[in-house]
């Protein structure tokens, strides 16, 4: 075993074993250190000017579309274009980088798998390095894996399209160093996919394909766009390889749609309505607006004003430019029992209707026993067409920043607060624990929706609002909630269970991040110190 590996700019504080060895080559860590040294202080700066504006919204002046790029608005300018084998892509699931998983997902009756470095992983240092070996191995359609019991998966033939999605700008990847500090995860994730299978996927008549996290501004998009032409350029390939598609699930992005298309046009083919960290984002973007206080988690549906009109502006922006609107997640799982099996099935196919109807191209799910559901719902809609890019919504309103930042209507209650205390705190255990992706009552939650669970709360408590039966929400009331929805969740799980997980740390989290005078940014960013 290699102590550890030190690049001329680069150290690694993880000793190299087999796993690393085949992930971290020389080659790959000196493209590594290209990257960083790069693209890493511009990184920075642009995570100090989320703070700045993030300052100005705080004292009053609210999002709203940007006037001094109306040239870029008005234009006629399209995206350069999308892939054959991207035409197509009306079901995607998504999941973690796990080896049964990514097998299990490549195989589903969908058209793309979402391979996730970012919230349904919990990144620990053998987690990322696994998740790099597993997708090579699919990449080159080796991987196989067998369970305790014997059971063999293997790769089907024609699975389903491989996209990469990398860590969000804001995390670290803390086991590798630069100049002292902790580089991007986001160029850990996308340096050593993109190095490992690009000639690989372009062999194939695929492309090395990403998705991007938790953008908050065209200049972010912009990073984006030179960090994949340097990419491209140092392995002579031709501008427009490498392609992306960006989620928009920050308040702040909504209003960059044009602006951030135009600036990856290069390398582009759509957005996505991410819908369970944009309403996270709304939570924590207008935290100090207390009439926009979000109800109820069960609440903030995608037929509520807001999320509405985010859609369809969404829809309208990528048509008129040639890019795909991809649509959001459905959270929901299967159920054995086959009454709670329909209700869940009829609820995803409405949820994924309303999507079809407005001009989604495509949707996403979190398990494969919906895949056949959702499809049927989009075959209906798209026909003999791969895509909706015909859908241009040009008879649609103007949609404005008052719609778009539109208060939701709903009640908040004690049963609705109890429910975020549990499903944060067991969401909160199983990612100190090593898991980012877990079904909680029936939902597949992730580091999203255990988001809107915290901040909700966390809001309320900011804001001294009350709940439906009079109770004003403090941090007293949540304590003694907290201390109560503890009991419960033992009970739920088993002595056993609760007592061999990590639940008082979990609960320990949850209360300071909930309770501090400030919002926490991100729940991931204070449980990474607890990976190891």
């Amino acid at each position: 075993m290699i102590q550890q590996a030190i690049s001329t700019e680069l150290a690694f504080s993880q000793p190299f074993g087999r796993a690393e060895q085949q992930i971290l080559t020389d080659a790959a860590v000196d493209f590594l250190s290209e990257l960083v040294t790069r693209f890493t202080p511009r990184r920075n700066e642009l995570l100090a000017e989320r703070k700045l504006s993030q300052t100005k919204i705080d004292s009053g002046m609210l999002p709203d579309f940007i006037s001094e790029t109306a040239s870029i608005k008005n234009g006629g300018w399209k995206i350069r274009g999308i892939p054959a084998d991207l035409q197509d892509r009306r079901v995607e699931i998504t999941g973690p980088v796990e080896r049964k998983m990514v097998i299990n997902a490549l195989n589903a009756n969908v058209n793309v798998f979402m391979a996730d470095f970012e919230d349904s992983l919990a990144p620990s240092w053998e987690k990322v390095i696994a998740g790099q070996i597993n997708l090579r191995d699919a990449v080159n359609g080796t991987i196989s894996y067998s369970n305790e019991a014997g059971k063999i998966y293997q790769l089907k033939p024609n699975p389903a399209v491989l996209i990469c999605r990398v860590r969000g700008l804001h995390l670290p990847e803390k086991h590798v160093s630069w100049r002292g500090e902790a580089i991007p995860g986001s160029l850990f994730d996308f340096a050593l996919y993109f190095f490992h299978n690009v000639d690989t996927l372009l062999a194939k008549g695929s492309g090395p394909y990403f998705y991007l996290p938790k953008t908050q501004s065209f200049q972010e998009a912009a990073w984006w766009s030179e960090v994949f032409s340097y990419a491209e350029d140092r392995f002579d390939l031709p501008r427009g390889t490498i392609k992306a598609t960006l989620l928009i699930e920050t308040l702040p992005a909504v209003f960059q749609m044009d602006e951030i298309l135009y600036h990856l046009r290069d390398h582009i083919v759509g957005l996505n309505c991410g819908r369970w960290d944009y309403i996270f984002s709304y939570i924590k973007t207008l935290k100090n607006y207390p009439e926009r206080v979000l109800p109820d988690r069960q609440s903030v549906t995608m037929d509520q004003g807001f999320l509405d009109a985010y859609s369809r502006l969404l829809i309208k922006t990528c048509h008129r430019r040639g890019a795909f609107a991809m649509g959001g997640m459905a959270a929901f799982i299967p159920s054995k029992e086959s009454e709670r099996n329909s209700w869940v099935l009829n609820k995803v196919r409405a949820d994924k209707q309303r999507e079809a109807d407005n001009g989604h191209d495509g949707t996403w799910i979190a398990h494969p026993g919906l895949a056949d559901s959702v499809m049927t719902v989009f075959n209906q809609a798209l026909g003999e067409k791969p895509n909706q890019l015909e859908v241009l919504r040009e008879n649609d309103a103007p949609i404005t920043a008052e719609q778009l930042l539109e208060p939701c209507k709903g009640q908040r209650t004690e049963a609705g607060m109890r429910a975020n205390i549990r499903v944060a705190v067991q969401y909160i255990e199983a990612w100190i624990s090593g898991n980012g992706c877990v079904p909680i009552y029936g939902l597949m939650e992730d580091a999203a929706t255990a988001e809107i669970s915290r901040t909700s709360i966390w809001q309320w408590i900011h804001h001294q609002k009350t709940l439906e039966d009079g109770q004003q929400v403090n941090a007293s009331l949540f304590s003694k909630m907290l201390a109560e929805e503890m009991q419960v969740i033992q009970q739920e799980l088993g002595d056993q269970r609760f007592c061999q997980g990590r639940f008082d740390e979990a609960a320990r989290l949850m209360e300071r991040i909930t309770t501090e005078p400030e919002l926490v940014e991100f729940l991931t960013l204070p449980g990474y110190r607890l990976l190891p």
